[in-house]
């Protein structure tokens, strides 16, 4: 079986997380596309968000119930410790020896991959999908890809998909001010944000069919 992974906090998950493994999974003939939930990131702390573990799982399992091929992995969520990409994909090697994984991520993660632990240990565990944000960056794109590649031997492939200029970060200062979040996240995720009062500090300014929807 062929595998996408998309890592991340998903604080919350947005359409741009879905698009991407939407084309990945399109383009590279994958079978599936895992989502992983991280619990315990190494560049964030615990406390930066309001939202538990356990919301944005759901929020998660919310985006991508009615994807027949996109799947919900807890193993990082689960990890008692920090999760790093490097040992994921050894652990999901481990656990799925007859799986192909392709690890999937943006442009802005592909040029600061060398900072990452133990980076050199990803490579033999997966391809990288990596996501070019337009045209203009065709250029830079492929000679990084080309940099690694012949460096440390890595295989990585050029992921084209749609710019869309969404953040969590985003989705989160908006609903904090109140603003909408239509048609950045599924209706689903945004239903449950509502009821759950998720990300404001102000419970009034969540409304039945107001701005958040």
């Amino acid at each position: 079986m062929k595998v996408g992974i998309m890592g991340g906090t998903f604080d919350p998950i947005h359409i741009g997380h879905l698009l991407l493994g939407e084309f990945a999974y399109e383009n590279f003939d994958l079978d599936e596309i895992w989502f992983l939930p991280n619990g315990n990131p190494p560049h964030k702390t615990t406390d930066e968000s309001s939202v538990s573990l356990a919301d944005r799982i759901e929020m998660v399992r919310l985006a991508t119930d009615d994807v027949p091929y996109f799947r919900v992995n807890l193993y990082e969520a689960t990890a008692q410790k920090h999760s790093y990409t490097f040992s994921t994909m050894k652990a999901l090697r481990r656990l799925y020896p007859d799986h192909e994984f392709f690890f999937i991520l943006g442009a802005d993660s592909l040029f600061s991959i060398e900072q990452w632990k133990n980076f050199r240990e990803i490579f033999p565990s997966c391809a990288i999908l990596a996501a070019m944000r337009d045209d203009k960056d065709a250029k830079s794109m492929k000679e990084q890809i080309e940099y690694l590649s012949h460096k440390y031997n890595a295989d990585i492939r050029l992921l084209q998909a749609p710019l869309v200029e969404i953040s969590s970060t985003t989705i989160r200062n908006r609903l904090k001010q109140g603003l909408s979040i239509r048609y950045m996240v599924p209706d689903t995720v945004s239903d449950y944000i509502r009821k759950n009062r998720l990300y404001t500090t102000d419970s009034d300014s969540i409304r039945k069919g107001g701005a958040i929807q």
